[in-house]
């Protein structure tokens, strides 16, 4: 009997320490998320990088949205394994934000680029990012292409003459253990890049 009562205390005290573990880190992602839209607001009122935290290797760089699917999120530099834990992320082998070419960006499959399982040919995604004349832009893409792939196929994410903005993320989407393949989002540009914003002023 005591013997039971004592593994079913284990059991209780694991539980709970799972659950606290999982609400901490939940916390910790809202807090997160919070920081690094403080931290593109402030990049848009300033016309410089700001960092969402002090000891972050990592500043946000975009917003993507994609209308239909009601997704809206900021985009940071640098997808290190670090840095995709908080948000979608520029992969460094794509072109640098703004400069033509092919813009890569990454996201986990669990979480912010999830709603991409939803995404559809021709659906519209804007992109706005900041230049360093404090100008903010806005560039509509269009959905042309879409490909599950071998992790090994990186023929869309090769330079291109042409804009492009490729989003990638692990594949099948969801927590399962596995994620052998590799789902890629092509989009091209819908329109001329736009200057919205000069020094902060809304149009």
């Amino acid at each position: 009997m005591r013997f039971r009562r004592a593994c079913a205390a284990l059991v209780l005290i694991a539980g709970t320490c799972l659950c606290s573990r999982a609400l901490y880190l939940r916390a910790k992602a809202e807090l997160a998320g919070i920081l690094i839209r403080r931290a593109w607001t402030h990049s848009l009122e300033t016309g410089q990088p700001h960092a969402p935290w002090s000891w972050a290797d990592t500043h946000p760089i975009a917003r993507l949205q994609i209308s239909r699917l009601g997704y809206d999120e900021i985009v940071l530099e640098n997808a290190s394994p670090r840095n995709l834990a908080f948000g979608p992320a520029r992969l460094l082998s794509g072109v640098q934000i703004g400069e033509p070419g092919n813009l890569v960006l990454a996201g986990h499959r669990t979480s912010w680029f999830k709603p991409l399982q939803g995404i559809a040919q021709n659906d519209s995604i804007q992109l706005d990012w900041f230049d360093s004349h404090r100008r903010l832009h806005q560039r509509t893409y269009t959905v042309n292409e879409i490909r599950v792939v071998d992790p090994q196929d990186v023929a869309l994410l090769a330079p291109t003459s042409e804009d492009a903005l490729t989003l990638i993320t692990c594949y099948p989407f969801g927590h399962g253990l596995g994620s052998p393949q590799r789902f890629i989002v092509r989009a091209t540009p819908l329109e001329e890049n736009r200057v919205a914003r000069n020094n902060g002023s809304t149009k």
